[in-house]
């Protein structure tokens, strides 16, 4: 007998894209099965069904795939998508000798850098990506002014942005300069261009922004646009993290 599961989760376990945003894009209608638009939650046979998403054949049946944990250190002016229409440098440029398709775990806007994880496992994937249980991202943060007590202060107790305010973070000021400051955030939720619009909440001008850690993964000494596989125990670690979240998460409630 076949074996069926939701388009979504099929998808995201093909390490196509995460159940989120597969989850947005049939909603948006772009996703087809056999021919026909998906609905959500819509049941199908990675092995035989013919699916598309915006028109394009993808291929689900990646049972015995070897499954990859990729480590990238995004340089600035490349967008954090496997494609793109406005002809913009993508991430996967600097992927082309990878044999496998991976996708990344979260974003970093195109003027950003840093570390960005990306796999093919979609329960990895959706384990560090689930919208309440955030593994802790760490960043240094350059700005062109002098950053007072007070901002840092705010920014370690939250401050309010797109209608809600932030949860507390770790903030430390490694350089304070009159012209350029320099500051480790931490942060322990995802929120589009968190960051940035924080600092700007605070009156801070942010002119270089880098993720060096995603929990207790560091970017290290790798090469802006090079890459490595993760190790066995940086995976174990990250999925530790990811649990640890949903631990305390359950916790709070």
């Amino acid at each position: 007998m076949a074996e069926k599961m939701r388009i979504q989760k099929a998808i995201s376990d093909a390490g196509i894209m995460s159940r989120r945003k597969a989850e947005a894009l049939v909603m948006a209608g772009k996703i087809k099965i056999n021919g026909h638009v998906a609905q959500v939650g819509a049941a199908v046979d990675p092995a035989r069904d013919h699916v598309t998403i915006e028109g394009r054949r993808v291929n689900l049946n990646t049972k015995g795939e070897e499954k990859r944990y990729i480590m990238l250190n995004k340089p600035r002016g490349y967008v954090t998508t496997l494609s793109d229409e406005m002809d913009r440098k993508c991430i996967t440029e600097l992927l082309e000798d990878i044999p496998v398709r991976v996708y990344p775990v979260g974003r970093l806007d195109k003027v950003s850098e840093g570390l960005l994880i990306l796999t093919n496992d979609g329960a990895f994937a959706n384990a560090l990506m689930h919208p309440r249980y955030h593994v802790p991202k760490n960043y240094r943060v350059t700005v062109r002014e002098k950053v007072t007590d007070k901002q840092q202060l705010q920014l370690m107790e939250g401050v309010e942005i797109d209608g809600g305010k932030t949860q507390p973070a770790e903030v430390e000021v490694l350089v304070r300069g009159d012209n350029r400051s320099v500051l480790s955030i931490t942060i322990y939720e995802g929120r589009n261009r968190q960051i940035r619009k924080m600092c700007e909440a605070v009156g801070l001008s942010v002119i270089r922004l880098k993720r060096v850690a995603v929990g207790p993964v560091k970017l290290g000494m790798l090469k802006p646009g090079a890459w490595r596989d993760l190790t066995h125990v940086e995976v174990s670690r990250l999925l530790r993290a990811a649990n640890k979240a949903s631990a305390q998460a359950v916790q709070e409630d």
